[in-house]
Parts: structure tokens; sequence; C-alpha cells
């Protein structure tokens, strides 16, 4: 999808998506990641996510990238949180206590812009994407990861018949085509969920960049 598609999303309230309690799996999978508890965590396309909240509570510095101007600031306040807001790059950045958000395309960030980070945390971006968009976004990932960065990717998977995406479902062997030639990629975890009213299920993954 391209940003205008998520920015009309945002503006017109239309965040089903939106999961107002911490994701079972991320809670679930993340501790047994073994990363450093002051470790810089990169979320892509972040949203306004409460996943952020868990990650910063467990002493991480999080850093978010999202597309919407509106999520940034509903995410900050309705949390209460205080941030500064300068133009750096092609992004507005926020940054206050622990957080440090990138609002733009996540296609043009760099290593630069984002800075070091010793994990990522993927709930919401790849299944956000069409099949032909997901190997450039892959690709980018890994552009902006050091060697043994650790990542949690979670995927949905339902009945394609029975759902519009977004999201988009994301089989097993496409997790290991995208990120298997430049991670460790293992099975961590599942279990059922819906999605749009559908009964659905999702996959938890640990990534260890090679």
């Amino acid at each position: 999808m391209e940003p205008k598609f998520w920015r009309e999303k945002w503006a017109a309230n239309q965040i089903g998506f939106h999961e107002e309690i911490f994701h079972e799996l991320m809670c679930e999978h993340w501790v047994p990641l073994v990363v450093d508890c002051a470790a810089r965590v990169f979320v892509p396309l972040c949203g306004k996510s409460r996943d952020m909240l868990w990650l910063r509570e467990r002493g991480h510095e999080v850093v978010g990238v999202e597309v919407s101007d509106i999520a940034v600031a509903a995410f900050l306040e309705e949390n209460g949180l205080i941030a500064q807001r300068d133009e750096f790059g092609r992004f507005s950045r926020y940054r206050g206590e622990g957080y440090t958000l990138l609002c733009g395309d996540i296609f043009d960030l760099t290593p630069e812009i984002l800075g070091p980070f010793a994990a990522f945390y993927d709930r919401a971006a790849l299944i956000a994407l069409p099949p032909e968009t997901r190997q450039a976004y892959a690709a980018h990932i890994q552009s902006l990861c050091a060697e043994k960065t650790h990542g949690l990717l979670i995927t949905i998977g339902y009945p394609p018949d029975e759902v519009s995406p977004p999201p988009f479902l994301v089989p097993r062997e496409e997790v290991q085509t995208l990120y298997g030639p430049w991670c460790e990629v293992t099975l961590v975890g599942g279990g059922d969920t819906q999605v749009k009213g559908v009964a659905a299920s999702h996959n938890a993954y640990s990534l260890r960049v090679i």
C-alpha cells in the first residue's frame, strides 16, 4: 500500500487494525530473544501501538517509524508523553524520554537517520504490505540492521476468500524466502486470533541477522 492509503485511513479514523492490548505473542516471545533491557528497539510502521509502551516498560529505548502524523500525535497524547519535534532529513522527528518517533516513509529511512538498534519488532509492517512490496521491504530492513540484530516478526493467516486485505496473509514459506538469506529464522509460537471477525491464526518468528 502507498503511504497515502494509510494516511487516509488514519485521517478517517478507520483504524480497526489498532489493538488496545499488548500483543500476546510479543509478551510470550520477546523475553526469550535475550535482548539487553537497555537496548534500542526499532518498531517499523508503529502506528500508535501500545506494544511500544510494553517495550519501554522493560527498559528499552523505542524508535518507531510511522507514515501518519495523526498516529504519532495520538500515541503521545493518549499516553501522556511529551516530545520535542524537529525536522530530520525527510522525517518529522519527535523525541521524548525513551522514545524517538519518525514520521515519514519507511523507505526513506537510512542507518544515519534511524541510528543503531539491537532489535526490531514487526507486528504490523510486513502484514500491511502487498506481496509485490514485501521483498523490497525485507531488503530495506536488512539494509538498516547490523550483524547479530535480533527481531520478532508476527504474521497473520486466514482463509483468503473470506477477508479483504489488509492485513495481508503471509505464509511460512514466504517468511523463509524473505528473511532466510540474511537471518536465522525460527518459528517460536502461534495461535488462534480473528481478522475482521473471521477465525484466523498468527505466528511469531524469532529472527537473528547473520
